[in-house]
């Protein structure tokens, strides 16, 4: 039997003849008539045999024809038109329009590109929570239909597992309360997958359990329908208390604690050495199968920043021989797909040994694993390559979904050059693994370019991403961009939001970029362009908020000094600053729908059919993207800098914070740090809570433009001189 290549490649139609039917050509026709209905009549599609992924495009009469060898190849091929003929985009945010010129460019000759790599995965647990917890199929479709323009043919399909879950503890004689008291609310459901917290937020409601069980039919359906192969999960060693105590014969253990949470939301582990192990992923497997279909890829991650019961080289080996055992009994062609987080998270005591004695127990072509960080460690290079096992170059690029514009595009690209001339022939692929999605749509988009012989270098692609992003070319937005990508994004090197959204302290921890100056200064000449492109108008906005978010920490350390000092008055001065333009900040972000906190609270709310319900979801939402959960350490973790938040939440906890300076002040006392933090804390759990706080959302519509000159000149002017209209 081949390895993974085969397994894969298989579904994805790499066999050297092209296997590929008219149905395909029929998928692309759709997806044309979905992102840019009015031109779709003049797009032809066309199956060309191929070992590897490939397409053509050419001019034919009044006609752009692109050939694939299958739909994703097609897809591509369409998408190198769009971005570098008709200079537009296809957002994966379904509300973004397409712009497209009023007549098609006209392609010369014939233009053919090959993919470098055959497998291109993408999506990450923590995506389902940080980001898509509240979708609907009208945002998945056009997911969906950007993975295929960028060439994802191995997405991650998690939703919905819960309704299995259900399926197979029922039999096992749990009841639907013990079960759904199991699951946590549905943000956190990522972290519950990934045997981190049990029951946090919940119960699940069973309208959510069904609803995303019929999600996730249409998911697979059209995945599949352009030839993807979605990587299903499988199980992981989770169990319920409630079953614990059902079967106390059973070699269960309480994994180690995770977040600070209490006792009452920690996990239990049973042992892959168990029967039992082996006859729950049996039964999970066969009931995902009847409901979801399978593509004989699982995911299957049980370590993730949790310990194992022992750190013993033998004993890991045995774990790992007996997961990858029970997947193979359930299912023959079944590979285990293991994202390498835990070896980045945990290296101290997954040390080289550890990690070859587990790794080295699973068979070959048995497992695939998921380089997850190459942005900051290239783990194939401590593992010799994970020890000969099939394996994907990935890079995270945000976490937890914060608003951040980061992302070091030339280091990116150095890596996965170095991953395909030197990662040896198990490297298969390259893959994005986002917790969030945050800001940077376009470093993805870069990446997944990657993968494909495109003839373009570094510099030109930001060029001409610059362009799209005008909709016409542009010399001083190409200088723009140059400098973001080559000075400021890679100038934010953590998983930490600005100062702004910081629970407020002289110590906090935060990101500001090294070269304040020449982001204001990248932003100005932004301003002194226009353009009715929504990029252009996004573009106006983020570096609008991350400009405001740097600054803002020199108003804070005025605030510092102030304190310090004992002046009550420079206090006061630094203070009224730091909220006006926190003013400011929110009401730039209501400009464009990116960056609404009533659009992500909304979306949650959709989901309930009562007030209560409703009061459920958006308690969800809220709590995720503020206080978290557990001992505090996760509190912030998902900051964002959304419109409605800044006021509501970012700015109130700054206000307390002054107030306690001034009261130090003023009565000649100590800063009183311990009351300060519990009065904080109350505020977070009470603004997560609706039932408590109601948000008043800043009015949505305004030009971002005309915002934007109005926020310079308020507070840059003295830095770089005014905007002139």
């Amino acid at each position: 039997m081949k390895r993974i290549l085969s397994l894969v490649l298989l579904v994805v139609s790499h066999l050297g003849l092209c296997f590929a039917s008219s149905d395909e050509v029929s998928v692309l026709r759709e997806l044309a008539n979905r992102i840019i209905p009015q031109h779709a009549p003049f797009f032809s599609f066309q199956l060309i045999h191929g070992k590897a992924d490939i397409f053509s495009l050419r001019s034919e009469g009044s006609k752009i024809v692109v050939c694939g060898n299958n739909a994703i190849s097609m897809a591509v091929g369409l998408n190198y038109y769009l971005k570098n003929y008709c200079l537009c985009e296809v957002s994966w945010q379904h509300f973004n329009p397409v712009s497209m010129p009023s007549n098609l460019p006209v392609v010369k000759g014939v233009i053919t590109r090959e993919a470098r790599v055959n497998c291109r995965f993408f999506l990450n647990y923590c995506t389902y929570g940080y980001t898509m917890p509240w979708w609907g199929w009208q945002e998945w479709e056009r997911l969906i239909d950007w993975m295929a323009l960028n060439g994802v043919n191995m997405p991650f399909a998690n939703t919905g597992v819960e309704a299995v879950w259900q399926r197979v503890w029922r039999r096992k004689g749990l009841s639907d309360e013990q079960i759904r008291n199991f699951f946590t609310g549905p943000a956190f459901l990522a972290w519950h997958r990934m045997t981190n917290i049990n029951g946090w937020m919940g119960p699940l409601p069973q309208a959510w359990i069904d609803g995303q069980a019929s999600l996730q039919k249409r998911i697979l359906q059209r995945e599949r329908a352009f030839g993807m192969t979605p990587v299903l999960p499988s199980f992981n060693g989770s169990v319920p208390f409630s079953f614990k105590q059902k079967y106390p014969q059973a070699d269960i253990t309480q994994v180690s604690q995770w977040g600070e949470f209490a006792d009452s939301y920690r996990t239990y582990f049973l042992s892959p050495s168990d029967p039992m192990f082996r006859e729950l992923q049996k039964e999970f497997l066969e009931e995902q199968e009847k409901m979801f279909g399978t593509n004989h890829l699982y995911a299957l991650d049980a370590f993730n920043e949790v310990s194992p019961p022992s750190w013993e080289p033998s004993v890991l080996a045995s774990m790992g021989a007996n997961i990858s055992r029970s997947l193979t009994l359930a299912d023959s062609q079944a590979v285990w797909v293991q994202m390498a987080w835990f070896l980045y998270n945990d290296k101290n005591r997954w040390t080289p040994a550890v990690t070859q004695a587990f790794l080295e127990a699973i068979p070959k072509g048995k497992l695939l694993m998921l380089d997850y960080y190459v942005d900051k460690m290239e783990v194939w290079k401590l593992t010799d390559k994970f020890y000969g096992h099939d394996y994907l170059v990935c890079s995270l690029g945000n976490f937890g979904g914060n608003t951040m514009l980061q992302g070091d595009i030339f280091e990116l690209s150095e890596k996965i050059d170095d991953a395909i001339a030197n990662g040896g022939r198990n490297m298969k692929g390259i893959g994005a693994t986002p917790e969030g999605f945050g800001v940077n749509p376009d470093y993805y988009e870069f990446l997944f370019d990657k993968a494909w012989n495109t003839g373009v270098s570094d510099n030109r692609w930001i060029e001409m991403m610059a362009d799209r992003h005008m909709g016409f070319q542009s010399k001083q937005a190409r200088k723009v961009w140059i400098t973001l990508v080559d000075s400021i994004m890679p100038s934010y090197i953590d998983e930490a939001g600005t100062v702004v959204c910081t629970q407020p302290a002289f110590t906090a921890r935060y990101m500001r970029t090294t070269y304040p100056k020449t982001l204001l200064l990248a932003w100005k000449k932004l301003l002194s362009l226009n353009s009715d492109r929504a990029e252009y108008r996004f573009d106006v906005v983020n570096l609008g908020r991350q400009v405001i978010g740097d600054y803002f920490t020199f108003e804070k350390d005025g605030l510092e000094r102030a304190y310090l000092s004992g002046r009550l008055d420079s206090l006061d001065y630094y203070a009224t600053r730091m909220f006006g333009m926190l003013d400011d900040l929110d009401r730039l972000l209501a400009t464009i729908p990116d960056f609404s906190l009533q659009r992500w609270n909304e979306s949650a709310r959709k989901f309930g059919s009562t007030p209560e319900e409703q009061d459920f979801y958006e308690h969800n939402a809220r709590m995720l993207i503020s206080a978290w959960g557990g001992g505090g350490s996760l509190a912030d973790y998902a900051n964002r800098t959304l419109a409605g938040m800044v006021s509501s939440y970012y700015k109130y906890r700054w206000e307390i914070f002054i107030r306690f300076l001034k009261d130090a002040l003023v009565r000649h006392t100590a800063f009183d740090t311990d009351t300060y933090k519990r009065e904080l804390v109350v505020l977070e759990y009470q603004w997560a809570d609706p039932r408590i706080t109601h948000i008043s959302y800043p009015a949505i519509g305004a030009d971002p433009r005309k915002v934007a000159y109005e926020v310079y000149n308020r507070w840059f002017a003295s830095v770089l001189g005014p905007l002139e209209p």
